[in-house]
């Protein structure tokens, strides 16, 4: 039986492994579309996407639409008349027409249990508010953004120790999965579609610059969740003297300190911080401004030494 053509989507590294299951699968990608490439890093490297770079190893056609909506690349992908649209955190809205021109559906691969975290940065703020699982959603695409009928959910634990980094890579395997095991139940048409409920709809926009600093306000577990929600990418920082420290790790101590918040509770054996609500923060791997990440020891030898205990080094 000839296995039904895709117009696959996506950009980041999370859509790789779902595009891979696909082909591995027998699908016929037709074509894979991702966001223009861009200038990455102080020499402003232009860099394909994962997502482009997978689809050249396969030798199939990459379309990269500034804006989709109105673009030649989109009267060329209608033509095509695929079986399916899969996007996979492409990061662009798709016109109605566009979704109408499958024959059987377009179906996204959403890193969220959704009502619940509809957006951009559905990963990022699991983690922000200290959630203890999340999930993927394959579902129905609408114009209307992540607001389709659920197809199929499946949920994941969040370890203690996870960051977006390590939720993003476990979320991709498990859409790959769940969309491998929904698409021929869509195909057939013996799929359940579940409506989502609009009492519960939370949005997740993506983060922006202000979210990434570590206020004095904030607890030593909500430091901690800002700290996990932000690792790989962009990172959270603390503002010590003027200057960025950006925090890739951290954990919350067992102990409490009387001292306000923002001051350096002990660093002889560990670098510890004090925060909102008696709480304290112990600062694992950090990265001063100009300087490559480090560990905390390191940091202890050089910068974190000049301080002294009962200190106040946060700014506000």
């Amino acid at each position: 039986m000839q296995m039904q053509s895709i117009i696959f989507m996506g950009t980041p590294q999370f859509s790789v492994p779902v595009l891979e299951g696909l082909i591995n699968k027998g699908y016929e990608i037709k074509a894979v579309v991702t966001q223009p490439d861009k200038k990455v890093g102080r020499k402003q490297k232009i860099t394909k996407t994962p997502a482009k770079i997978a689809a050249e190893a396969h030798d199939i056609p990459v379309y990269q639409p500034i804006k989709l909506s109105g673009s030649p690349e989109m009267a060329e992908l209608i033509d095509m008349h695929a079986d399916f649209i899969v996007t996979a955190a492409y990061g662009q809205f798709l016109p109605t027409k566009f979704l109408n021109s499958v024959k059987i559906a377009a179906v996204n691969v959403h890193g969220s249990l959704l009502p619940k975290y509809r957006g951009g940065a559905p990963i990022q703020y699991a983690l922000l508010n200290g959630d203890k699982e999340t999930g993927i959603t394959i579902m129905e695409m609408v114009k209307k953004m992540d607001a389709g009928d659920i197809y199929a959910q499946k949920a994941l634990k969040i370890e203690p120790d996870d960051n977006a980094g390590t939720v993003f890579e476990k979320l991709s395997y498990l859409g790959r999965d769940l969309l491998l095991e929904t698409l021929p139940k869509i195909a057939d048409g013996t799929v359940v579609k579940t409506p989502q409920d609009p009492e519960k709809v939370v949005f997740s926009p993506n983060i922006k610059k202000e979210q990434e600093k570590i206020t004095t306000e904030m607890t030593a577990s909500e430091a901690n969740n800002l700290i996990r929600a932000l690792n790989p990418d962009p990172g959270a920082y603390l503002m010590v003297e003027g200057k960025r420290l950006k925090v890739w790790k951290a954990e919350v101590a067992e102990d409490s300190s009387s001292l306000e918040a923002g001051c350096v509770v002990d660093n002889k054996k560990r670098f510890a911080l004090s925060f909102a609500d008696n709480s304290v923060l112990n600062l694992l791997e950090l990265q001063p401004a100009g300087k490559k990440k480090m560990e905390v020891k390191n940091f202890l030898n050089g910068q974190g030494k000049k301080y002294a205990p009962g200190e106040k080094i946060v700014d506000d």
